[in-house]
């Protein structure tokens, strides 16, 4: 989980870098293209099948990953970099609330202390930005955390119905490659140097190796301690924020980042894990 935190963090850094090249959708696309090869030449070695019968639960875990992959990918290119990993990552905050109220899980004390936590940590987050061109990136942010975690409910009903994980990873990326190439023919489409390739390969291969590692951790790990260190994430991205771009938070933001951090490690001891997808 730790070199999942690295790459993630990596991934960051690449899609900051490359949004002075190519558009949000842009970078979706390139993103999803290089996990669908991967998964793609996976299936076709073991000789899988991609045939499901579960095509609209695909369809709806595929879209609302699209759209929360596009809104992070967004507010990663208008907000400091910890900052927008950070917002992402309400994600678990966001399921905490969903279980009470989809999966009428009863609310109890370490439920309700897990939302209060986030809500007053995201509250201290996007506050010194309520009157500055970055509130509505901040909104986005958050945003992209909400549809992740429709999207890991999503990823729980099929496996309820019994798809494997590498199907689910293999329908996600078609659909954002598809969605991200659509978004990027009708916006804007910026051709590819030799120069900005290579920072399309490094997001493409972070992402992907990222992803990979993740799955490992949580299938071979604890997933208390693995769901607790997915938050290393949002540390190496300040790290690349400070050594980059000289992205120096304030005390509140800070204590708006630890205070999510805690509602996020608490939420996932009390909900089903976020699946390794």
């Amino acid at each position: 989980m730790l070199v999942a935190g690295v790459l993630f963090g990596c991934m960051g850094v690449f899609v900051k870098l490359g949004a002075e090249f190519f558009s949000s959708a842009e970078l979706v696309f390139y993103r999803s293209l290089f996990g669908l090869l991967i998964i793609s030449l996976i299936i076709k070695s073991q000789g899988m099948s991609a045939a499901t019968p579960h095509w609209k639960a695909h369809l709806w875990r595929g879209l609302s990953g699209f759209a929360a992959l596009m809104l992070f990918f967004y507010s990663i290119t208008r907000l400091p970099l910890a900052t927008a990993v950070t917002l992402n990552y309400t994600a678990p905050l966001f399921l905490a609330f969903l279980s009470v109220l989809i999966l009428k899980e009863r609310p109890h004390l370490p439920l309700l202390l897990a939302i209060l936590l986030g809500f007053a940590g995201v509250v201290l987050l996007l506050r010194p930005t309520l009157h500055q061109e970055q509130l509505v990136a901040g909104l986005m942010g958050l945003a992209s955390g909400f549809l992740a975690a429709i999207a890991y409910l999503n990823v729980k009903q099929l496996g309820q119905l019994g798809e494997p994980e590498w199907r689910i990873v293999f329908y996600f990326t078609l659909i954002c490659t598809f969605g991200g190439g659509i978004w990027m023919g009708v916006h804007a489409f910026h051709p590819v140097s030799p120069r900005n390739f290579l920072l399309l390969l490094g997001l493409g291969t972070t992402a992907t190796l990222a992803q990979l590692a993740m799955t490992r951790a949580y299938r071979e790990g604890d997933t208390l301690v693995v769901g607790s260190l997915a938050y290393s994430t949002v540390v190496f991205a300040s790290l690349w924020g400070i050594l980059l771009w000289q992205e120096i938070l304030s005390l509140t933001s800070w204590l708006g980042i630890v205070l999510i951090i805690l509602s996020g490690v608490l939420a996932s001891r009390v909900v089903p894990r976020l699946p390794a997808v």
